[in-house]
């Protein structure tokens, strides 16, 4: 057992009572000091306050010529990216995080593609080997009409094709809806996006919908938005269509008019590389088959894939559709492209390549400098994986197409190639 405490006797001549002794003893008194302190500096003097005040005002005054003079980084880019909203002033977090990345890219790429000079001559040079007739451009009201047309002339209310659209009767208030969406995407800068708008690509009839929406007339920045949620919500196929019904027609359209591409445009061909595949099917290889792509599209879209990573099966096998196709003086710049990206290709691509540049050996038009280009290049890089025969068979090419600069450089690279066809045997060793 623990040892009890002993009770403190009181002081003599004061009686205290019990009580009184039994919480002192378990509680200590509380003493009442008051502690004077004393300045060191009582008798140094002061400033006054109304002076005090004058040279506050004189250093806020000298702050602010300095920062007018010199602004701070932060500054600058408050300046430079002052922000457009509808509607509520104060953003919300979400929209900041979908902002980030394009007031970033927007502030390191103020010339996103340097400006392009076009020559009037290689201009014409170009128009010369375009289709005469080409087929009319399709969009995706087009299509939709045709569904509609169809469905107004069969009597079957389903379409069984996996890849058509399935027109169905939209609830009055759906439609109504996405028509004051539509609305918002004709007029939007910057800011939050309807949340109805970002679960289209989860819809069984989205391209109906898009329909409702009308792509067309959607601000610059609002495709750029739509480009990122379709790219990443659409599996491959449907990511391709809508690149070449909705994106594509948006940007030739831009190009023609303004004589080069809006940024937040040229932005959403690079997030459609998000999916290369679908970028290559609906954007690059329609483009060229259209027959009709002029100089300034093919540099522009052509700095985009130059710009950016892109896997190699996917370059190998847009390399391979584009030397059999029928050749337009884009199809030049392209190649040059891709093969200034130095990838490994297989022996079946370098076979094509030099099939395609074989084709021209009775060609009597006179090629664009473009194509020569293109030729000098692909013998830089590929050279060593040709064959004897094939580079015999070019260098016979180059007495029939010839160009008074390019030429020689061909053939001097073509005469020191190595071809893979060449067995290399190792010196023999020297013995006494």
């Amino acid at each position: 057992m623990g040892k009890t405490k002993r009770i403190k006797p009181s002081k003599a001549g004061v009686k205290v009572p019990l009580e009184k002794e039994i919480y002192d003893s378990k509680f200590a008194n509380q003493k009442n000091r008051n502690k004077t302190r004393t300045r060191k500096d009582e008798d140094e003097e002061y400033v006054n306050a109304h002076l005090s005040s004058k040279i506050l005002s004189a250093a806020r005054q000298q702050q602010r010529e300095i920062e007018d003079d010199f602004p701070s980084l932060e500054e600058a880019y408050a300046r430079k990216k002052r922000p457009v909203t509808l509607g509520d002033p104060i953003a919300d977090s979400d929209s900041q995080e979908e902002q980030d990345d394009d007031e970033k890219d927007e502030l390191d790429n103020e010339t996103f593609y340097e400006n392009i000079e076009i020559n009037e001559e290689d201009e014409d040079a170009i128009k010369k080997f375009m289709n005469k007739n080409p087929a009319p451009r399709r969009t995706l009201a087009d299509m939709i009409m045709e569904k509609i047309n169809e469905k107004q002339t069969e009597l079957q209310s389903k379409l069984s094709d996996v890849n058509s659209v399935q027109i169905q009767d939209l609830d009055p208030r759906v439609k109504q809806m996405y028509e004051g969406v539509r609305e918002v995407l004709q007029k939007y800068r910057s800011g939050k996006l309807p949340k109805v708008f970002k679960i289209v690509p989860k819809l069984r009839n989205w391209e109906q919908i898009l329909f409702i929406l009308d792509p067309p007339r959607w601000s610059a920045a609002a495709m750029y938005q739509g480009t990122r949620i379709f790219a990443s919500n659409l599996k491959e196929k449907m990511a391709q269509r809508f690149y070449n019904l909705v994106l594509l027609p948006r940007v030739r359209d831009d190009i023609t008019e303004y004589k080069r591409l809006n940024f937040h445009l040229y932005q959403a061909l690079r997030k459609a590389l998000f999916k290369p595949g679908s970028f290559m099917k609906g954007i690059l290889l329609p483009l060229l088959e259209s027959g009709t792509c002029t100089l300034r599209e093919a540099i522009i879209v052509g700095s985009v894939i130059s710009r950016n990573s892109i896997p190699m099966l996917h370059s190998s096998a847009a390399l391979l559709k584009i030397a059999e196709m029928d050749y337009t003086g884009a199809n030049s710049i392209f190649l040059r492209i891709f093969i200034d990206k130095k990838y490994a290709l297989p022996y079946r691509v370098v076979d094509a390549l030099v099939f395609h540049f074989l084709r021209f050996e009775n060609d009597h038009r006179e090629l664009p400098v473009l194509w020569h280009q293109a030729f000098l290049t692909f013998v830089q890089r590929y050279k060593a994986d040709i064959s004897s025969e094939q580079r015999d068979a070019l260098l016979n090419l180059l007495r029939k197409q010839s160009h008074p600069q390019i030429t020689s450089e061909i053939r001097r690279e073509l005469q020191q190639a190595k071809c893979r066809d060449v067995e290399v045997g190792e010196p023999m060793m020297e013995t006494d």
